[in-house]
């Protein structure tokens, strides 16, 4: 709707899908092919409970927002799950989750992990609460439901189908919405059952046939 407002021809616009999708998928068939490496990682997490996966960079969030989202998980912590927080390297961000979260014995505090690792993990939790843009999309093909640590999101596609719900940095809604999303499977499997507004996978493909046959 944007192109065709700055007056590019209809006929020229393709929609297919976004590639992260594809590279997704593609890294995700790679890491099945053997799992060991991963479990041997994550081997200090406890795989009876629902494991809840947080990220959270964002500049906006930095001083009082970030120690609201710390307070929300110290609090989640009494539910019977397993946080996992790789922490980014940001002093703005260290500076507030380690003083308040270390020592929790079901809190996981982090470095920041590589790629297939990162969707390794994403793959194996129940909810992701997040404030990354990316992950808000790669969450909603790997059918996990997502909470949004932010107030807007570019990503309002997810919001929008309901694969996702903002709750920015409030304490409460943090900890209403997890709880809600971790006791009500009808509405846990609702978010998760959602169609992915982001792609299915084909998008590269569907760029190269694109190409191929406007340079016929």
């Amino acid at each position: 709707d944007n192109l065709i407002k700055e007056s590019i021809p209809a006929k020229n616009i393709f929609v297919v899908g976004n590639t992260v999708i594809d590279a997704l998928l593609m890294s995700m068939d790679i890491i099945k092919r053997d799992e060991k490496d991963f479990y041997d990682y994550f081997k200090f997490i406890d795989y009876s409970k629902k494991i809840i996966l947080v990220t959270g960079h964002r500049r906006e969030s930095f001083g009082k927002p970030f120690e609201n989202i710390c307070y929300a998980l110290k609090e989640l912590a009494r539910e019977h799950v397993e946080i996992v927080y790789p922490v980014h390297l940001n002093p703005n961000v260290r500076g507030h989750v380690y003083p308040l979260l270390s020592g929790i014995k079901n809190i996981h505090l982090i470095d920041p992990v590589e790629y297939p690792y990162l969707i390794w993990l994403m793959n194996k939790s129940y909810l992701i609460l997040t404030d990354s843009g990316g992950i808000q999309e790669e969450a909603q093909t790997l059918a996990k439901p997502v909470l949004v640590l932010r107030d807007v999101t570019e990503r309002t596609e997810g919001i929008k189908s309901g694969t996702g719900i903002l709750v920015g940095t409030n304490k409460k809604k943090i900890i209403d919405s997890t709880r809600m999303l971790l006791s009500n499977t009808v509405a846990y499997r609702k978010m998760a059952q959602r169609r992915n507004p982001y792609g299915d996978g084909k998008a590269s493909l569907r760029i190269r046939d694109i190409v191929k046959k406007l340079m016929s």
